[in-house]
């Protein structure tokens, strides 16, 4: 079988599957949104991956693939799972308890900024130059301006969560980072998604059961159920397959396009639907993120010629 090439420049289906892999992602902070006020955020995590696993290893099974064997890929699945699904979705559903959910995508989006550092720190290949550096300081003056000056004098809660999904998204940085053996191993994409929510569903089921006893709760409402399910086959397991299909066909820079409309459909979703509204600061910073991300990208300085390696990462809202 001739291997696909990866195209440089997009084409209308390609843009069209990026486009809906931004609102399958942004839609995973309006699911969150809803479930959160009738459910704790390890049950709501727990639910997700496990049901997560399930789907996308009903996948493999379907692609004639298995889960490799070995004690070395396991403990690799469960750090991936640690720092991809389970630190992460677990900081951004709490902290969605506590901020609106298009405030959490935006900052969210700061993701690339810590990978760029962290692939400084830990990678001998991907040094920090002079405008990824531009780039990270963009970027993170908008996470000053968002915090604004009452950072300063009370760290209140909704400080706090804010300071949370920006951990979860040094979490997904860390987990670019080290998610980078995989292919060195020769493990396919799609298998080290199924093998991360695995150990993560392995972790997660237990410990919200313990913590949780989600059955002493009252019986959330269809909505909820409903927000639940979206969020583990639509955000998580469909997402993933997306991802990685469009990673394939554009390459790592391309899709890290989505970066940028993450945020937009999440904003949409809680505006419409959530009834939510960002305040002036909170667009301003947003404004300036998405500066940081643009020089980082660095295609508008470089007539929109993709650069190589780009710190595209294997899903994880």
């Amino acid at each position: 079988m001739t291997k696909q090439a990866i195209r440089t420049t997009m084409a209308a289906s390609d843009w069209a599957l990026l486009g809906l892999l931004s609102v399958v992602w942004g839609g995973s902070f309006l699911f969150v949104g809803v479930a959160v006020g009738e459910l704790p955020p390890l049950t709501i995590v727990a639910a997700r991956v496990a049901l997560a696993a399930v789907a996308l290893l009903i996948v493999l099974r379907v692609m004639g693939s298995s889960l490799p064997r070995g004690p070395r890929i396991w403990g690799a699945f469960l750090i991936m799972g640690l720092l991809n699904n389970m630190i992460p979705f677990t900081l951004i559903v709490w902290a969605q308890g506590h901020i609106p959910s298009g405030l959490a995508s935006i900052l969210n989006a700061t993701t690339p900024l810590f990978t760029v550092i962290v692939a400084h720190c830990l990678t001998p290949d991907e040094p920090m130059t002079a405008r990824r550096l531009a780039g990270v300081l963009v970027g993170f003056s908008g996470v000053v301006v968002m915090l604004g000056g009452a950072a300063l004098k009370a760290f209140d809660t909704g400080i706090l969560a804010q300071c949370a999904v920006m951990g979860a998204a040094l979490s997904y940085a860390f987990a670019s980072v080290f998610g980078r053996r995989f292919k060195a191993w020769g493990v396919a994409p799609v298998t080290i998604a199924a093998g991360q929510v695995t150990m993560s569903s392995l972790v997660l089921v237990p410990a919200s059961l313990s913590l949780d006893r989600p059955w002493s709760l009252p019986a959330p409402g269809l909505s909820v159920i409903v927000s639940i399910v979206a969020l583990a086959l639509v955000s998580t397991a469909f997402a993933y397959i997306l991802f990685f299909r469009l990673l394939a066909r554009t390459g790592a820079t391309n899709t890290g396009l989505v970066t940028f409309l993450i945020p937009v459909s999440a904003i949409l979703f809680g505006t419409l639907l959530l009834g939510e509204a960002l305040e002036p600061r909170q667009i301003a910073g947003m404004a300036l993120i998405a500066a940081g991300l643009v020089v980082l990208d660095g295609r508008v300085f470089g007539g929109w010629k993709p650069s190589g390696r780009a710190a595209a990462r294997p899903g994880s809202r």
